[in-house]
């Protein structure tokens, strides 16, 4: 492989566009050498916009191509396994969208082939919440600031999926995202990076909006996957930990994680793209909010990180495809308790 490090990107949607695309442009020795989107039409707008010299009619075609180095997988998670096997077993480096696959048995497989090229750099875009205020809980929690940690809070419930005269969305069309339901790994991968492991989770759901309209049909197309969920969760030591999920709620509490431990509590609450962090101690007449210095905080560095573990200069941290397999164990687990009506012990069975 040449100094410059050649990228292929396979899906260029919004978050592609806005983040992944800039990101490795703003790169040095680093080109985004060829694209390929969902048609032709699209493809060539990307390409323009973006000034990437080369386009692809298939991902295949860009896999196979010798002017690739690395791959960015843009597409929704019904093409991440099988892209991603693929591009590892052409020897091409891979960074691929959360959330990881469509199910367990997917990103099992994906990490499968991931762990049989181990010289190859296998890593997925991580959850984007708790990058900036990261580091400074990660040192608060290891000052023992909480005591010892007794329940956990995971709330993100809002009313995206509310309006029931809107056409199905990708994340609610079981083909394309499988048992990944509203923010559930997301948010989970987040509170993994604070907190110890689930050994349990007792799940119920809902699909309040059991049909979408389908203009172009003049039809109706059924939900399969709920728009409403409650999980009861063990973690490792005994916390207790609560998680609602919904998307069809007015007024929600949006996106937040609590942790309350025996000697104080952290709150963060996640609004349009901005961490708020409040905290508290038994002394306190009330919670503060933390206050990080911009040298301290943590941002976005996806693509840089993954450039720089294919140099060899670190390995990925955030995050590799074994907690991406964490995070979908534990979206499987609840998937599979709802459908029971009865409490997952974790981990799953191989």
């Amino acid at each position: 492989m040449s100094d410059v490090i050649r990228i292929g990107v396979i899906g260029a949607g919004e978050n592609t566009r806005n983040r992944h695309l800039p990101g490795f442009q703003s790169l040095q020795d680093v080109e985004i050498r060829g694209v390929v989107n969902s048609t032709k039409e699209s493809t060539q707008r990307v390409a323009s916009e973006f000034n990437i010299p080369e386009t692809f009619e298939t991902w295949q075609d860009l896999i196979a191509s010798d002017d690739i180095d690395a791959i960015m997988i843009g597409t929704w998670p019904n093409l991440h396994c099988e892209i991603t096997c693929a591009a590892l077993e052409a020897g091409k480096h891979v960074l691929c969208e959360a959330r990881m696959a469509r199910d367990l048995t997917e990103s099992r497989k994906m990490l499968a082939v991931a762990n049989e090229h181990p010289e190859l750099v296998a890593q997925l875009v991580p959850s984007p919440f708790g990058l900036e205020c990261g580091p400074t809980l990660t040192d608060m929690l290891k000052s023992f600031f909480l005591g010892d940690l007794r329940e956990v809070i995971v709330l993100g419930a809002n009313d995206q999926f509310w309006d029931y005269s809107k056409t199905l969305h990708p994340r609610q069309d079981i083909e394309q995202s499988g048992k990944n339901t509203l923010a559930l790994g997301i948010l989970h991968e987040t509170l993994m990076r604070w907190t110890p492991k689930p050994v349990q989770v007792f799940a119920q759901s809902e699909i309040f909006e059991p049909t979408r309209p389908v203009p172009e049909a003049n039809d109706f197309v059924e939900v399969k996957i709920p728009d409403s969920v409650q999980i009861v969760s063990e973690l490792k030591g005994g916390v207790r930990c609560m998680y609602h999920l919904s998307g069809v709620i007015l007024f929600g509490p949006g996106l937040q994680i609590h942790l309350y431990g025996s000697r104080g509590t952290i709150k963060i609450e996640f609004v349009d793209g901005k961490e708020t962090v409040w905290y508290g101690r038994a002394d306190d007449k009330e919670m503060s909010i933390l206050e990080i210095p911009e040298e301290e905080k943590g941002s976005w560095n996806v693509e840089a990180d993954f450039i720089e573990s294919i140099r060899g200069n670190k390995k990925v941290s955030l995050t590799n495809f074994k907690t991406g397999v964490e995070y979908m164990e534990f979206v499987e687990a609840v998937a599979l308790s709802a459908a029971a009506n009865q409490p997952v012990t974790l981990p799953l069975e191989v």
